[in-house]
């Protein structure tokens, strides 16, 4: 169980985690929840294309809080892999790189609104549709995006879950906390897989497949800033 005494580098690297935790679940929730929770209106391409016309500015603003969130996950897998790689370094690479799948992933899903943007611009080279056809084209993009988000969430809950286990076995935090850490990891692949197989079960399945993960990370967020890591050595046995 014991790791060796915490050193300065995985306690700076620590904090990091922690801010970084609790910036990505902010940028995540202003991107989707709040923009694209009020913008995009489920089977009504008409009202979903007036609603980003009208407020464009507030549509680009999510787009930028959905890439800010990528940019501190970005820090947030490495900093984790500062942290956890003497707990066993092989898994905390491969958990990194799953992580970072999926911020690729996301990155690109992003890109997808540019479309949707560019499909109701009314530029002179795409007079020769309708709009009402523009509006129905439109959703491809922004319906490509939710896919590229649940394809990432994939990865998120792999990564997720294996640091979850290094963090069970390095006595870094409470056991409990990071027993969550896995729990709610891997109930966020599953969910997000089965979304992937079953698209209807998102009516019923969101969000309580993420909650337990939400509430991991802004937990362990606002553990890390304020306590930091324990020392191994006091650590209760698993």
């Amino acid at each position: 169980m014991a790791h060796g005494i915490v050193d300065e580098a995985q306690r700076k690297a620590a904090r990091v985690v922690g801010v970084c935790y609790l910036l990505t679940n902010a940028f995540g929730i202003f991107a989707v929840s709040y923009v694209r929770g009020r913008l995009v209106v489920p089977n009504d391409a008409a009202q979903t294309a007036a609603n980003i016309i009208s407020h464009e500015t507030l549509f680009r603003l999510g787009i930028a809080g959905y890439l800010g969130a990528m940019l501190t996950d970005a820090a947030l897998l490495t900093a984790l892999y500062v942290v956890l790689k003497r707990v066993d370094q092989n898994l905390a690479l491969f958990a990194a790189v799953l992580r970072l799948v999926e911020t690729v992933i996301g990155v690109v899903a992003t890109l997808e609104s540019f479309d949707a943007l560019q499909l109701m611009s009314g530029a002179e080279n795409l007079q020769v549709f309708r709009p009402d056809q523009l509006q129905v084209l439109a959703r491809t993009p922004i319906a490509a995006f939710g896919a590229g988000v649940n394809v990432s969430f994939v990865f998120l809950g792999l990564g997720s879950a294996v640091f979850g286990y290094l963090w069970v076995k390095s006595g870094y935090v409470p056991q409990w906390l990071a027993v969550l850490g896995v729990f709610g990891s891997l109930l966020l692949a599953a969910g997000s897989l089965a979304i992937i197989i079953f698209p209807r079960i998102a009516d019923w399945a969101e969000p309580a497949y993420m909650a337990p993960m939400g509430i991991f990370e802004l937990t362990m967020g606002f553990w890390l800033v304020i306590r930091g890591l324990r020392s191994p050595a006091t650590a209760e046995p698993v």
